[in-house]
């Protein structure tokens, strides 16, 4: 059974940055593709960013040339840094596989974006 911990979250102000981690177990960590998703006040959840197995990366167009995706596979943790935050990345992030989520879903971590 997959287990997901999210950290890192927090207050910053706008162009601040903040650094997520996500550990997880209980899963072939390596051999999964993986992703950064967030659900903001009233919105669905969305992916924001996408990094494969073979640590390919992408990302949702809002997000891009702010934030980066990397993972550490001897750690079975991902990371989410992200730059120049704005107010509208306001959101509780979540990590997860991508694609086909597994049905589980960690606590997520807050990040509030405002001055």
């Amino acid at each position: 059974q997959v287990q997901l911990v999210e950290s890192g979250g927090g207050l910053v102000q706008p162009g601040g940055s903040l650094r997520l981690s996500c550990v997880a177990s209980g899963s072939i960590f390596f051999m999964n593709g993986m992703g950064w998703y967030r659900r903001a006040p009233g919105k669905q959840r969305e992916l924001v960013a996408a990094i494969s197995a073979g640590s390919a990366t992408q990302y949702v167009d809002s997000v891009k040339g702010r934030f980066t995706i990397s993972r550490d596979n001897a750690k079975n943790t991902i990371y989410l840094q992200m730059n120049s935050l704005k107010p509208e990345d306001t959101a509780v992030y979540y990590c997860n596989r991508d694609p086909k989520p597994w049905d589980y879903w960690g606590q997520g971590t807050q990040v509030t974006v405002s001055s």
